[in-house]
C-alpha cells in the first residue's frame, strides 16, 4: 500500500486553510519518499507552502492554476534539498475525486517535475468538505492519506465489507467503518515473543489481515510457558514463522511479510516503512531506541509495551507492566528519560565489536516470565490501538500497571521543545532526508 503520511495538527492546518474560501485555493506540501521498486511505500510531509493571492494565474469556484514563476520557484528548492512536492487544492463543492481539468493540469506538471527531477516521486492531493484523497501525479496511482498524531486521521475509506456475522459484536462497538478499518490496516509488530504473541493473537480475532512481523529469534523450551500458538513440536523454529502460522490458521488469506532479522539492522527496519501502525515487543534498549525514531522520523504510529518482574529469595517485590504510545504530539523515550545510553549503545553493536569492547561484560540473565502479566499488558496495549485507530474514547495514552496493587495509573511524557527526535528540530517528520536509525550491517 502506498501512504501519504503527515502529523494530524498539518493535515487538519491544510484542511482548514484551504477550505476557508468559497473559490479553490492551493497548497504545496514538501516532504520525502520512501520508494520499494518503483512503488510509493511512504510520502512523509513535514512543510505546507501557501501560495499568496497574486500566486495564481486562475482562481474560481470551479479552478485554481498557479503562476510558473511560483511552479518554478518551489520546484527548483525541492531540486536542491532533495524533497518531494505535493501540489495540493481544494474542491469547495461536493465532488469528492480528482476532475478532468485536474488530470489535464497534473499531466502538464508532472512532465514539467519529470524533467527537472527525473528521479524523484511527487503527488497530488485533493481536499474536499468530505475527503482527503491524493495519487502520485498524473498517474491513476492512488496514495492512502493518513494524520498520525495520538488519534489518526484517514482521509478516505473504501465501503464495509460484509463480515457482520463473524465480527457482530465487535460492529456494535465502534461499526462496520471501523471494522473494515482494521481489515485495511498493516500492522507491524517487532519481538513475537511473550508479548508480542498474544498482541498478534489479540489483532487476528479483531479482524487484521495484513501483517509485518520482524523477530530473529527461535524458540527454546523455555519459551513454551508465554509463546502463544506454540507447542512442543515448535522448539527450534522461528518466532516468526509460528507466529505466521497462528494468523494462517484464521485468515488463510492474510498477507504477511516474515522477517527473521533484527530491527537493529538499518535495512531490515526499512521494511517497517510499509506499516501503518507499529507494536514494539522486545526487551532490548536498543530496538526501543530505533523503534522510538521510527515513529517521529516516519511518522509510524506505535506502542511499546514492557513488562517487569523482580523476585528474589525472600519473595515477589516488583510486577509491574507499562504501554505507551509513541507518535507526533506525545513525548518520546529521550523527553522521558527512557532509554539508558550505554545499553543502547551495545545493543547497537556488530558481534564482532561486542567482542572487541572492553566495557561489555557477559550475557544478560534471563528475566522471569509469566503469561498473566504479559496478556494484562498486551490486552492494555490493544485496547490503546483501538482508541488511536477506531476513536474509542480512551484517552490514555501512557499507562503504568502495578500488579501488587492490582492497579494501572495514566502518566505523560512531556515534550522537550528541542528534542532530537520528537520535536520539529529533530527528527520529526525528517523522512529520508535522514539516515535510518540502526546499524549498517
Amino acid at each position: 500500500m502506498s501512504r501519504l503520511v503527515l502529523t494530524v495538527a498539518l493535515l487538519t492546518e491544510v484542511r482548514a486553510t484551504l477550505l476557508a474560501s468559497p473559490i479553490e485555493a492551493c497548497a504545496v506540501l514538501l516532504g520525502t519518499t520512501a520508494i520499494a521498486g518503483n512503488r510509493i511505500v511512504r510520502m512523509v510531509v513535514r512543510e505546507a507552502v501557501y501560495p499568496k493571492e497574486d500566486d495564481y494565474e486562475v482562481r474560481t469556484e470551479i479552478a485554481a492554476r498557479l503562476k510558473p514563476a511560483f511552479v518554478a520557484a518551489i520546484a527548483q528548492r525541492a531540486r536542491q534539498s532533495g524533497e518531494t512536492l505535493v501540489f495540493a487544492h481544494s474542491h469547495p463543492f461536493p465532488l469528492n475525486s480528482f476532475s478532468a481539468i485536474d488530470d489535464a493540469g497534473e499531466r502538464a506538471l508532472a512532465d514539467f517535475l519529470a524533467n527537472r527531477m527525473p528521479e524523484t516521486k511527487h503527488a497530488a492531493m485533493l481536499v474536499t468538505p468530505e475527503v482527503t484523497i491524493a495519487r502520485e501525479i498524473g498517474t491513476d496511482r492512488f496514495l492512502r492519506v493518513c494524520g498520525v498524531g495520538e488519534t489518526l486521521s484517514f482521509g478516505d475509506e473504501p465501503a464495509p465489507s460484509s463480515d457482520d456475522a463473524k465480527y457482530d459484536r465487535q460492529i456494535r462497538m465502534f461499526g462496520r467503518k471501523g471494522q473494515q478499518r482494521l481489515a485495511n490496516l498493516r500492522i507491524g509488530i517487532v519481538g513475537l515473543g511473550g508479548t508480542g504473541s498474544v498482541v498478534l493473537e489479540q489483532l487476528i480475532h479483531l479482524g487484521v489481515r495484513n501483517y509485518c512481523l520482524l523477530d530473529p529469534d527461535t524458540a527454546d523450551e523455555s519459551n513454551l510457558n508465554r509463546l502463544v500458538g506454540a507447542t512442543d513440536r515448535d522448539v527450534g523454529r522461528s518466532k516468526v514463522s509460528i507466529a505466521a502460522d497462528m494468523v494462517r490458521r484464521s485468515h488463510p488469506s492474510a498477507i504477511i511479510d516474515e522477517l527473521d532479522g533484527s530491527v537493529l539492522v538499518a535495512k531490515t527496519g526499512a521494511n517497517l516503512l510499509d506499516v501503518d501502525f507499529l507494536f514494539c515487543c522486545t526487551d532490548s534498549q536498543g530496538s526501543r531506541s530505533v523503534l522510538n525514531q521510527l515513529a517521529y522520523q516516519y511518522l509510524i504510529p506505535g506502542i511499546d509495551l514492557g513488562v517487569s518482574i523482580v523476585a528474589s529469595q525472600q519473595g515477589i517485590t516488583h510486577l509491574a507492566g507499562r504501554t505507551n504510545m509513541l507518535a507526533p504530539g506525545l513525548g518520546c523515550f529521550v523527553c522521558g528519560n527512557l532509554l539508558n545510553p550505554e545499553a543502547v549503545r551495545v545493543d547497537l553493536l556488530t558481534d564482532f565489536e561486542r567482542n572487541a569492547d572492553p566495557y561489555v561484560m557477559g550475557a544478560r540473565e534471563p528475566a522471569p516470565a509469566v503469561i498473566s502479566l504479559n496478556s494484562t499488558i498486551a490486552s492494555m496495549a490493544v485496547t490503546m490501538f483501538m482508541a488511536a485507530v477506531l476513536g474509542i474514547p480512551s484517552t490514555a495514552r501512557y499507562i503504568n500497571y502495578n500488579g501488587l496493587t492490582g492497579t494501572s495509573r495514566p502518566a505523560a511524557i512531556s515534550q522537550h521543545p528541542k528534542c532530537v527526535i520528537c520535536s520539529p528540530r529533530g527528527a520529526l517528520a525528517r523522512g529520508n532526508s535522514w539516515p535510518m536509525p540502526g546499524r549498517l550491517d
